[in-house]
């Protein structure tokens, strides 16, 4: 048996004819890891890339103790310990300008935001509460020792990471890498991801339909997923249902990418050659998941030979289009994460919601219903987008959440409550 297979079948509650959700994205991630390479890239050019080596910053940030406020900078001990506290205005701060003087007892500095704070200054008072009069400020009481500055190195001290290796960057990250003065930082490279559609039925758009086809609609929403995930994508068109065309696309595709992704060929009733093909050139699992939509899935490798040709792992989707989008969300998008070196991996977040109609749902699988997501006075409320076939696309672009109906659960009544994934967490 190959290494693949045994280590599926050893796992604890393995069973391809049910498999739950949960169990089949645990067994895809626990035998994954990064793919190797990384890469030197601008900052500008590293939104979305994942951290190959910490950030660390070549200095205190912020680099000098500073103003968090524009307000008057003192000593807290010229203050009255009652009533309010008059003392002499002795210059201006300025953010890139520095009080010069020395500032002497019983006297204050007007100070801006960001500005660094004059030695032995430890209370920064609003302007909004001080009053000036002459040349005096007025204090009034009640305030605190440290408050409204920033101390040097409060954010990152020198030479401590500022952002950890395998953080995805978003524009946080890059603004905190930006502020250390770092114009560079080692990225993992991007995974690569090869994909194509099986079917004699399909169409390429722009094309007219002859009777039976139907246009190929999924290599574009799968290319979508995979760019806004930052993989590179190669996309192989339509590989007809013919022997010798799909080896020859198994075999160029797991060639040159870290991972295939196809969409139809693994339900029941599918023709023979397609799952014979995929276990003869690799390692592959036919997995029928207990979930709606999506039961039918391939897992596994593709092995194309030689020892300059190691392989890529293979995701083979059904190939109706909203069961694709939704083994893609629950399985592809974290098996890639997991392959990109993301680390830890992110939780979806999902919170409850009440249902504003009813649902008919089975126990024994998992169910993701469409739906769209609003307000009303007591919190948060969903409702189904309509028709939930698994061939009607508009179900996904009219949704902003999935319903995740639990494994065990049976069917919802109105107002009650309910799990939902915000699609955009999923970008």
């Amino acid at each position: 048996m190959s290494s693949v297979l045994k280590a599926l079948s050893c796992a604890d509650g393995y069973d391809p004819e049910s498999l739950h959700v949960e169990r089949a994205r645990s067994l895809i991630l626990d035998l994954l890891a990064p793919v190797a390479g990384n890469q030197r890239v601008f900052v500008r050019e590293a939104l979305d890339r994942v951290l190959a080596a910490d950030a660390i910053s070549p200095i205190d940030v912020p680099a000098h103790d500073n103003s968090a406020m524009d307000g008057w900078a003192l000593r807290f001990g010229d203050l009255a310990a009652e009533g309010e506290t008059r003392l002499r205005i002795a210059g201006t701060a300025y953010a890139g300008r520095a009080f010069e003087g020395e500032l002497g007892a019983g006297a204050a500095v007007r100070i801006m935001t960001g500005a660094v704070l004059p030695h032995g200054v430890d209370c920064v008072v609003v302007q909004e509460v001080a009053r000036v009069e002459g040349d005096c400020v007025v204090i009034p009481p009640k305030q605190r020792v440290g408050q409204n500055t920033r101390r040097a190195g409060e954010d990152v001290r020198a030479g401590q990471p500022a952002v950890p290796a395998g953080r995805r960057l978003r524009p946080a990250e890059i603004g905190v890498i930006a502020s250390l003065g770092v114009a560079e930082v080692t990225v993992r490279r991007r995974v690569r991801v090869a994909l194509f559609s099986t079917g004699d039925e399909l169409c390429s758009i722009g094309s007219p339909l002859t009777p039976g086809a139907v246009y190929d609609s999924n290599r574009y929403t799968l290319w979508g997923m995979l760019t806004r995930l930052g993989c590179e994508v190669i996309d192989m068109g339509v590989v007809r249902d013919d022997p010798a065309a799909l080896e020859a696309a198994f075999r160029d595709a797991a060639a040159c990418a870290d991972a295939i992704i196809t969409s139809g060929g693994v339900s029941v009733g599918e023709a023979d050659f397609v799952k014979q093909l995929m276990a003869r050139l690799g390692e592959v699992a036919f997995w029928k998941i207990a979930m709606k939509p999506g039961r039918p899935m391939a897992f596994g490798r593709i092995e194309p030979g030689g020892a300059e040709r190691p392989g890529a792992w293979l995701f083979g989707l059904p190939g109706n289009p909203v069961a694709v989008m939704v083994t893609f969300y629950q399985f592809v998008r974290p098996a890639l994460l997991r392959l990109s070196g993301v680390d830890p991996m992110p939780p979806v977040p999902a919170f409850t919601a009440r249902c504003t109609e009813p649902m008919k749902k089975n126990p024994g699988r998992t169910e993701y219903q469409r739906g769209i997501l609003s307000r009303d006075a007591d919190g948060w409320v969903v409702r189904p987008t309509g028709a939930q076939g698994s061939g009607v696309l508009r179900s996904m672009a009219d949704a902003d959440c999935f319903i995740v109906l639990e494994h065990e659960r049976g069917a919802v009544a109105a107002g009650e409550m309910v799990t939902v994934q915000p699609m955009a967490a999923l970008a």
